[in-house]
C-alpha cells in the first residue's frame, strides 16, 4: 500500500499499466489493481475470481478479506463467490456419492464373501464328519479282533463301532452312496464282536452253576460292562434275548435250589413240641396238656417272653441263621425265628435282584416286575406252598401274630427301599397268616366261653390259670398291636376280655361266701392288670377297663372287711347321716343304750380288731402290695366312719349324753391306726 501511495505520488496513474505489465495476463493483479481502486465495472477489464489461485504468495490475504468485506454487496463479488460455492458443494456431493455408491458394494461384497465362507465351512464340517464316520480305523479293527472283552480299549472301541454302526444305518436311510464303501467291514467287525461278547457274557452266567459260587461277584462284573448288552440289544436281539433266557433260567434254579435246601435246614433247628388243638386259652391245665411242663426250656404258647425281640431292628435285620452251625450248638428256635431269618434272606436277595435286572437288561416298570417274577416266581410259590401246609396245622397265635408283623416292616423296608419286585408276595402271604390268626383267637374265645367252673378242680381264691394265660397272651398282643395298630385284631381281643370277665365271674359263683368271691375277683384283676401294664399302655383299653373293675370290687371288699367288727357303728352312722339330710335326726334320740354300746364296744375292741383285719387281709391277697393298699384302704374308711361318728354325736340330738366322753380323740386314733400299717 505505501508503494501504491508513492506512485501516486510522482503523477503515475495506478490504473495505467506501467511498463513490462502485462494487465491483461494476470488475474491476480487485475484483482489488486480493482480492490486498490475505486473504478466502476466498466473501467477494468473483466474479473472472474474463478480463475483466482487463492494459495499463491503474490496474494496477500488480509488483503483480500478486507476488501471482500468493504465490498459484499458488489454484485460481481455475490455472484463469484456463490458459483464458486455451488462448485465446491457440487463436487462435494458427486465426491460423496460416490464414496457411499463404493462402501455400498463393498459392504455387498463382504457380505457375499461372508455367506460363501460359512458355507464352506459347514459343507467342510458335514463333509470332515461324514469322511471321520465313514472312515474305520485301523486299531479298531485290530482292537475288536484280537483284544480281550475285559479291557478297556476294547470297550472304548465297541462305543465307537456302535456309533458308526447307527451312522451306517442313518446314511442307508438317505441312500448315501458311500455308505456302501464301509458297510462290509463294519458288519463283519459286528459279528466279531456280538461273538466274542455272547461267550463272555454265557461264561459268567455258566459260573453261577458252580457249587459254593457267590454268584454276586460274576454279578458285578457283567455289571461293570452293562454296555456290552445294550449293544447286544441294539444290533443282534436274537443273542441278547439267548443271553436273557439263559440268564433267567440259571438264576431261577439256582434262587430255588437255595431256598429249598435253606428252608429245609431251618426245620431242622425248630423247636420238637409244638402247641397243638388241644393248647387253648380254656382247656383244663393237666399234665398231658400243659406245654409249661412239657417244655420246661421255652415259654408257654400265651407268653410274649423274649420272643417280642424279633421285632427289634437289631433282630429284624440282623444276620440270618446258619443252620449248621445251630445243629452243632444243639440250639433250637421258635417258628418265628426261621420265619425271619428265611424272609430276611429273601429280602435281601430279591432287592439286589431286582435291581441288577433294571440295571444290566435295562428294564423298568411292569417289565422289570415280569423279568424278576420268571427268575423269582418259582421260589415264592414254594415258600407259599410250605407256609400254607405249616400254617394249617398251627395253633401258636403269638408266632403267627409275631409273622405277620415281621412281614409288615419288612414290607416298609422294602417300600423305603422303592423295591416294588415283593409287594404282591407280602400281600400274598399275609392273606395266609391273618385269617390263621383270627381262627386260633376265635377258638380260644370259645374255649374260655364253653369252660364249665366245676371241672376246673378244687376253688382257690388266688388267680386262676385261665386268667393268666388270658393275662400274658392280651399283654403280647396289644404290645406288638401298638407299632402296627389293626382294628380288627383289637376288635378280637375285646370279645376275648369279654369272655375272660364273664369266666371270672362264673367262677366267682362258685364260692359260698360274698368274701370268697370279692377275694377271687381282686386276685384275678389285680394280676390280669399287672400283666398288662407291663408290656401295654396305661390308656390301653384293656387296662384302663381291669383297673375300673378292681377299684369297685376293692371298694367293696373293704366294706365287707369293716363289716364284722365294726358293723353296728357303720350302720348307725349311715342312718344317722341320711336323717341328718332330712331334718328328722330326733327320730334316734331314744338310742341312747345303742349308743353306748357301740361307742364302748369300739374303744375295747378297735385294736384288736385291726390286727386281726390286717392279718386276714395279708392272707388272703397274693400281692403284697395289692393287700398292704387294701389295708391301707380299710383303715382309712374306718377313720372316715370313726369321723362320721363323731360328727353325729356332736349334734344337740346326742350333746347331753354321757357315754360321749368316751369317745377316743380322733387325732389319737390316727396315730394309733398308723401303727398297723402295714411296711413291706
Amino acid at each position: 500500500m505505501a508503494d501504491g501511495a508513492a506512485a501516486a505520488g510522482a503523477g503515475y496513474d495506478v490504473n495505467t499499466p506501467g511498463p513490462g505489465v502485462n494487465t491483461a495476463g494476470n488475474p491476480t493483479e487485475i484483482a489488486m489493481a480493482y480492490l486498490q481502486d475505486e473504478k466502476t465495472d466498466g473501467d477494468i477489464a473483466n474479473l472472474n475470481l474463478g480463475e483466482l489461485d487463492l494459495t499463491t504468495d503474490e496474494f496477500i490475504l488480509d488483503e483480500v478479506d478486507i476488501h471482500i468485506q468493504a465490498n459484499l454487496e458488489d454484485e460481481l463479488v455475490k455472484e463469484a463467490l456463490r458459483t464458486r460455492m455451488e462448485g465446491m458443494l457440487s463436487g462435494f456431493q458427486s465426491d460423496l456419492s460416490s464414496i457411499s455408491s463404493e462402501i455400498q458394494t463393498l459392504q455387498q461384497q463382504s457380505v457375499s464373501m461372508n455367506v460363501r465362507l460359512k458355507n464352506r465351512q459347514a459343507v467342510r464340517s458335514h463333509l470332515s464328519q461324514l469322511v471321520d464316520e465313514l472312515v474305520v480305523p485301523g486299531a479298531m479293527i485290530s482292537t475288536i479282533l484280537d483284544s480281550p472283552v475285559t479291557e478297556q480299549e476294547f470297550l472304548e472301541q465297541l462305543h465307537e463301532l456302535n456309533n458308526k454302526i447307527n451312522f451306517a444305518k442313518e446314511l442307508s436311510f438317505r441312500e448315501t452312496l458311500a455308505c456302501s464303501d464301509i458297510q462290509d467291514i463294519v458288519d463283519r467287525l459286528k459279528l466279531k464282536a456280538v461273538s466274542k461278547i455272547r461267550e463272555f457274557i454265557l461264561q459268567k452266567i455258566y459260573s453261577f452253576r458252580k457249587p459254593m459260587t457267590n454268584y454276586q461277584i460274576p454279578q458285578n462284573t457283567l455289571l461293570k460292562y452293562r454296555f456290552f448288552y445294550q449293544f447286544l440289544l441294539a444290533n443282534e436281539r436274537t443273542v441278547a434275548k439267548e443271553i436273557r433266557d439263559e440268564y433267567v433260567d440259571t438264576m431261577s434254579k439256582i434262587y430255588f435250589s437255595y431256598f429249598k435246601s435253606y428252608s429245609g435246614r431251618l426245620l431242622k433247628v425248630q423247636y420238637e413240641e409244638v402247641a397243638d388243638k388241644d393248647d387253648l386259652m380254656g382247656v383244663e391245665d393237666t399234665a398231658k396238656k400243659g406245654i409249661l411242663y412239657r417244655l420246661p426250656s421255652r415259654n408257654t404258647i400265651f407268653t410274649l417272653g423274649q420272643r417280642g425281640s424279633i421285632l427289634s431292628p437289631a433282630e429284624l435285620e440282623g444276620p440270618i441263621l446258619v443252620p449248621h452251625t445251630a445243629q452243632r450248638g444243639d440250639s433250637r428256635y421258635p417258628y418265628e425265628t426261621l420265619f425271619r431269618s428265611q424272609h430276611y434272606a429273601l429280602l435281601d436277595n430279591g432287592c439286589r435282584e431286582f435291581l441288577f435286572l433294571s440295571d444290566f437288561f435295562m428294564v423298568a416298570g411292569n417289565s422289570a416286575l415280569d423279568l424278576f417274577n420268571s427268575i423269582m416266581g418259582k421260589t415264592l410259590s414254594m415258600f407259599l406252598k410250605s407256609m400254607s401246609t405249616y400254617v394249617s396245622d398251627c395253633y401258636d397265635s403269638i408266632a403267627i401274630f409275631l409273622c405277620i408283623h415281621i412281614i409288615l416292616r419288612f414290607r416298609a423296608i422294602t417300600a423305603k427301599r422303592t423295591i416294588p419286585a415283593l409287594d404282591k408276595y407280602w400281600e400274598a402271604v399275609l392273606e395266609l397268616l391273618w385269617p390263621r390268626f383270627d381262627l386260633i383267637l376265635e377258638m380260644n374265645i370259645h374255649s374260655i366261653r364253653n369252660t364249665d367252673p366245676q371241672k376246673l378242680g378244687v376253688l382257690d381264691t388266688r388267680p386262676h390259670y385261665i386268667t393268666r394265660r388270658y393275662a400274658e397272651f392280651s399283654s403280647a398282643i396289644v404290645s406288638i398291636n401298638q407299632t402296627f395298630p389293626n382294628e380288627r385284631t383289637n376288635a378280637l381281643l375285646g370279645q376275648l376280655q369279654i369272655e375272660v370277665e364273664n369266666f371270672v365271674l362264673k367262677m366267682a359263683a362258685e364260692f359260698p361266701s360274698r368274701r370268697d368271691q370279692l377275694i377271687f375277683l381282686i386276685n384275678n384283676y389285680d394280676m390280669m392288670l399287672s400283666v398288662l401294664m407291663e408290656r401295654a399302655a396305661d390308656d390301653s383299653k384293656e387296662v384302663e377297663g381291669f383297673q375300673q373293675l378292681l377299684l369297685a370290687r376293692t371298694q367293696e371288699f373293704i366294706e365287707e372287711i369293716l363289716s364284722p367288727p365294726f358293723g353296728g357303728m357303720i350302720a348307725f352312722v349311715k342312718e344317722a347321716e341320711a336323717l341328718m339330710e332330712k331334718g328328722q335326726l330326733d327320730r334316734l334320740k331314744n338310742e341312747e343304750a345303742r349308743i353306748s354300746q357301740l361307742v364302748r364296744g369300739f374303744s375295747s375292741s378297735w385294736k384288736q380288731s385291726v390286727e386281726a383285719m390286717s392279718q386276714d387281709v395279708m392272707r388272703s391277697f397274693t400281692n403284697f402290695k395289692n393287700g398292704t393298699s387294701i389295708i391301707q384302704g380299710a383303715l382309712t374308711q374306718l377313720i372316715q366312719y370313726y369321723h362320721g361318728f363323731h360328727k353325729v354325736l356332736n349334734q344337740p340330738t346326742f350333746r347331753s349324753l354321757a357315754v360321749r366322753s368316751e369317745l377316743i380323740n380322733l387325732h389319737h386314733l390316727m396315730v394309733e391306726v398308723k401303727k398297723h400299717k402295714p411296711n413291706f
